[in-house]
């Protein structure tokens, strides 16, 4: 009796032990993931995302994680094809991570930033199939967080780029694909949406080059170019910085 109590007792020990290290796994590359992508090893850190999801397939905070990682290696890659099969896998996080938290602003966030990158990258008319879910899932964000950063950058894209659309375009979005919510778009909610990004995260050179994009399309020419210029003088935070410097960079030449 005694020792089947002993033996009782180590295994109810070793579980612990045993859960403990897995959870503390999870964490470690978590943490580690975040370090990489502060370095800006976005590759090394959507390995260790992977792993830690590889010990807890639900765990939000990788899930999150991992999509954006997708997201910022597929946003430049030259190669379509894995371009693609990142933003699918951006988009296949994102939606995990709604599904285990609903009330996550920072997923539903993820999952339009992964379907807007997924647009960006097609047609005029195959950009329409992804936006209205891309307002969607902004929106929620927004519902959740009315001053996530991200959030806000989607819509201002959002708008911009439906009110970029030539008329045709809209108007088969319109008529056709069921896309009746662009008679919404504006560009005043396209210059909103994106001075309130730039309020939110002053310091992200993204939202200040689409907030000058959005400048430069109303012939806010003095406005555009600030925001150009700032650029040039930013130091580089994120992956993506140095394309968004060239593009800046494009754009101040022209305006010039």
């Amino acid at each position: 009796m005694k020792r089947r109590r002993w033996l009782q007792a180590s295994l109810a020990v070793a579980c612990v032990v045993a859960s403990a290290a897995r959870a503390q796994s999870v964490s470690d590359h978590i943490a580690l993931g975040n370090r990489d992508h502060t370095a800006l090893d976005v590759a090394g850190a959507l390995k260790q995302f992977q792993a830690a999801l590889a010990i807890d397939a639900n765990n939000y905070d990788a899930l999150v994680n991992a999509a954006e990682c997708a997201a910022e290696l597929g946003e430049f890659d030259p190669n379509a094809k894995q371009q693609e099969t990142l933003f699918r896998s951006a988009e296949e996080y994102a939606r995990r991570a709604v599904a285990a938290n609903p009330n996550g602003a920072e997923g539903h966030f993820q999952l339009a930033q992964a379907l807007g990158r997924t647009a960006l990258s097609k047609g005029p008319r195959d950009r329409i199939k992804y936006g209205v879910e891309v307002r969607d899932q902004a929106l929620a964000a927004l519902k959740i967080d009315p001053q996530h950063a991200g959030a806000l950058h989607v819509m201002g894209v959002w708008n911009a780029e439906i009110m970029r659309l030539n008329g045709f375009t809209r108007m088969i979005a319109k008529n056709f694909l069921g896309g009746k919510i662009f008679d919404e778009a504006s560009w005043d909610d396209a210059q909103k949406y994106m001075e309130r990004a730039v309020a939110a995260d002053s310091g992200r050179i993204a939202h200040r080059l689409d907030l000058g994009a959005v400048y430069a399309d109303r012939k806010l020419r003095d406005q555009a170019i600030a925001q150009f210029e700032w650029i040039a003088r930013a130091p580089v935070t994120d992956y993506n910085d140095p394309h968004y410097k060239e593009e800046a960079a494009r754009m101040l030449k022209d305006l010039r």
